[in-house]
């Protein structure tokens, strides 16, 4: 299985946009199969990351599936429209 993290740093005043990328990552699962296991998150503490989203897949070639899918690519865009940062993590667990 492979755990995909990644975390976000948004730009200043785009609240609506951020919960609309957030709302459209959650949407994701269920939709696209590859996805075994999702959990996006908030952050409540001051001074870190904006957001992160914990996946699971069963295999890298199933990651890049979901990364490749349209309707991940969408999300995704918004992501990059309004994001200042991105750092990301995956490993074989």
């Amino acid at each position: 299985m492979i755990k995909h993290i990644v975390m976000w740093k948004f730009q200043p005043g785009k609240d609506a946009e951020v919960r609309a990328f957030l709302e459209g990552l959650r949407g994701l699962y269920g939709v696209i199969p590859q996805i075994r296991e999702q959990e996006v998150g908030v952050n409540c503490a001051p001074g870190n990351y904006d957001a992160v989203l914990v996946s699971a897949f069963d295999s890298l070639e199933d990651l890049e599936t979901y990364k490749n899918d349209p309707r991940h690519q969408k999300v995704s865009a918004l992501c990059k429209a309004i994001r200042t940062d991105r750092v990301a993590v995956d490993y074989e667990v």
